[in-house]
């Protein structure tokens, strides 16, 4: 598999089927960069992962936004979402082991190339979304999509410093919740 063409094929794909094309090329890209420091027995890599959260977005095509910025970021969540079952499959399968780990780039804490626990940060993520759901959606698509702050500002329809203000927030709790674990 190759891409989204399965997908976007006969019509069913989102406003148009450009737009499933435009959006493996920019999220095949992002996926490269967030796993270009993996270890290197990871399992996945950046082409599966994108092609599983394709998988996934087709079983919902029939509610998919139609614009590219609002279609990024729900393949995003999509991607996010892939990653942790993995994790959690590949740590059902260890038994005990050490826990999947994902090099994440943006610098959520502290330091840009810091390994995290992706079972971990997932349930941080779960615990932003249910006290501050709109700042997760700001650090999903910061952190796991790349956006920068302008992009994040248009999909979401806030300002800039809504934005700025909301990731400063987001990574301070991250980081908080991550060290409580």
């Amino acid at each position: 598999m190759s891409g989204p063409e399965d997908g976007a094929a006969g019509g069913d794909a989102p406003g148009d089927d450009g737009l499933w094309h435009r959006a493996y090329d920019v999220l095949r890209r992002l996926a490269a960069l967030s796993m270009r420091g993996e270890r290197k027995d990871h399992t996945l890599d950046p082409t599966a992962l994108v092609n599983e959260a394709f998988v996934r977005l087709s079983s919902i095509r029939n509610r998919m936004p139609s614009d590219e910025p609002a279609f990024l970021a729900l393949a995003s969540h999509k991607m996010r979402q892939v990653l942790v079952d993995h994790a959690r499959r590949d740590k059902t399968k260890k038994r005990g082991e050490s826990w999947a780990r994902i090099t994440l780039h943006e610098g959520v804490l502290i330091t840009p190339r810091r390994h995290l626990d992706i079972i971990a940060l997932d349930e941080a993520m779960e615990s932003l979304a249910a006290h501050h759901p709109r700042t997760a959606q700001v650090v999903e698509l910061r952190f796991f999509m790349g956006m920068t702050e302008i992009e994040v500002a248009s999909v979401l329809e806030v300002s800039r410093q809504t934005v700025e203000r909301q990731w400063a927030f987001g990574k301070a709790w991250l980081a908080r919740e991550l060290k409580r674990g």
